[in-house]
């Protein structure tokens, strides 16, 4: 990454740690949470993964085939249930900009200098930048908004990200009001907040 090999590590961790516990809520919850939690999970490990330092691995040129067809699959389930709900569409968001990533920072992508959490390595921009500046786009709304929930209300800074005027968990039982997800604990949230900014990160890196 742009931030060196300190700022790579981080991203690892976090991402790592983010896809951990979303594997953590795969044992628990309805089929539907479940099954969002497992796609989450995968989103996470996957940016761990993507984001390790070209210092320390550089990945095969087949890695990046593997990372467009894992991801290429999970978009297609995240489509299959887009209409059960706003997450759902994240989620096909989130599985297309991995494929993107993927295709841009493969080996021979134009601009391409291997890594996606490996920054400028090339010295060059890759991808199409009004694709890319897309995604930063809606990855800057999503991580602003999923903030706003996770402010306690009542701030300036929760009303222009677009928290609730009711607090953020209702009547203690850990829900999230109108969160991403909707009735996602407060963790849950940051995970999946977490992993909006470390995408934007990523996309940035492009």
């Amino acid at each position: 990454m742009h931030g060196g090999v300190l700022a790579g590590w981080l991203m690892v961790a976090l991402c790592a740690v983010s896809g951990a516990y979303c594997l953590l809520r795969t044992r628990t919850g309805t089929p539907q949470e479940r099954g969002t939690a497992r796609g989450e999970a995968l989103m996470g490990f996957g940016m761990a993964a993507m984001a390790v330092p070209a210092a320390v691995l550089t990945l095969p040129e087949w890695a990046w085939a593997v990372y467009g067809a894992v991801f290429g699959a999970a978009a297609l389930r995240a489509l299959r249930s887009a209409r059960r709900g706003a997450h759902h569409l994240h989620h096909l968001v989130g599985s297309l900009a991995m494929v993107y990533m993927a295709v841009t920072m493969a080996p021979g992508a134009a601009g391409a200098g291997g890594h996606a959490g490996h920054g400028a390595a090339a010295g060059g921009a890759g991808g199409v930048p009004l694709v890319t500046g897309m995604l930063l786009l809606y990855y800057a709304l999503y991580v602003l908004r999923s903030a706003g929930h996770l402010i306690p209300a009542g701030t300036g800074v929760a009303s222009f990200a677009g928290g609730t005027t009711e607090g953020v968990v209702r009547g203690g039982g850990g829900g999230v009001a109108g969160g991403p997800g909707h009735g996602g604990t407060e963790l849950t949230m940051a995970c999946r907040l977490t992993m909006g900014i470390a995408m934007f990160a990523m996309l940035l890196t492009l």
